[in-house]
C-alpha cells in the first residue's frame, strides 16, 4: 500500500472503465462497501484461481455487504475475454494509465501490479488491505473472517 495511506484514511476516489461500463468508487459506497482487488494479469493462472475463488464465494460477501471491484491495467478486450470465460458477476476495471493502481500503491517493480486488497466502508475509509500478495492470493473465506469484525459503515 502506498506509504501515505493507512487504515482509517479517506479511500481516493476514482473514475474508471469497466465490464459493467463506468465505475465512480464514491457512487458504489452510496449502496455497499468495497473491496478493490488489485491483480497482475488476466487469464494468468494464480489471478484466475483468486477470482474463480471470490467468485464462487460471492454470496458470502454480499451477505456482509461488500462489493468486489477487480482492477488492473489490461484493456477492456482483455477483461472482456477474461470474464466470458470465467463468468465473472462482479466488474473488472480497466486503468490502463495505472493512476489508480498508483494512488493505492500496488504499482511493483518495473511497473507490475501487486495482487492487493483494500477494502473501503461506506464512508469513505479504508477499513482494511493486505499488498504485495505475489504467488499467494487471500481467499474468500479468511478475507470474510476479518471482514466480519469490521464495522462496513
Amino acid at each position: 500500500m502506498n506509504d501515505s495511506l493507512r487504515v482509517g484514511d479517506f479511500a481516493p476516489d476514482f473514475t474508471l472503465p469497466s465490464t459493467e461500463g463506468t465505475i465512480i468508487l464514491s457512487k458504489r459506497l452510496e449502496k455497499n462497501a468495497v473491496l478493490l482487488v488489485f491483480y497482475p494479469g488476466d487469464s494468468t493462472k494464480v489471478c484466475t484461481t483468486q477470482l474463480c475463488n471470490y467468485r464462487d464465494h460471492l454470496a458470502g460477501f454480499e451477505t456482509l455487504g461488500v462489493e468486489i471491484l477487480a482492477i488492473n491495467p489490461q484493456s477492456l478486450k482483455s477483461h472482456e475475454a477474461f470474464v466470458k470465460e470465467n463468468h465473472f458477476p462482479f466488474p473488472l476495471l480497466s486503468d490502463r494509465d495505472r493512476s489508480v493502481c498508483r494512488a493505492y500503491g500496488t504499482v511493483g517493480f518495473l511497473g507490475v501490479i501487486q495482487r492487493s486488497l483494500v477494502l473501503v466502508g461506506q464512508d469513505r475509509r479504508i477499513r482494511y488491505f493486505k499488498n504485495n500478495l505475489i504467488i499467494f492470493y487471500e481467499s474468500a473465506e479468511a478475507i470474510q473472517k476479518v471482514l466480519h469484525e469490521l464495522d462496513l459503515r
